[in-house]
């Protein structure tokens, strides 16, 4: 079996979702308060999401930091976020996607190319 599928199933014992929160790729996840001691019972990469989350980063750019897919990253943050270490901010939708004009701009735009 491939080392690589093995170790994300590892970290994550098992777990393929989140217990709470989407966390998609573009959410940005920003570690709170201070550092836990080590009797805070963290794994290796719950700490490092802590230490690069000292400043805003997306689950896209944790998961290229750590060299961990996605889904691995969603699940660690979501513990993270249920001990309450990391805020976390969904994308917002931009646009109301049911807004005509929105879609005529989209449209003249297209058809100006």
């Amino acid at each position: 079996m491939d080392p690589e599928i093995i170790r994300p199933y590892v970290v994550t014992r098992g777990r393929t979702q989140p217990a709470h929160g989407r966390f998609d790729l573009i959410s940005m996840a920003l570690a709170v308060g201070p550092p836990p001691g080590p009797d805070a019972g963290l794994d290796p990469e719950h700490l490092r999401i802590l230490q690069l989350c000292r400043e805003p980063k997306s689950v896209a750019e944790i998961a290229a930091y750590l060299d961990l897919p996605a889904g691995t990253i969603r699940v660690l943050l979501g513990d993270l976020f249920d001990r309450e270490l990391v805020s976390a901010q969904e994308p917002q939708s931009e646009v109301d996607m049911h807004d005509m004009k929105m879609y005529r701009a989209v449209l003249d735009g297209l058809r100006s190319l």
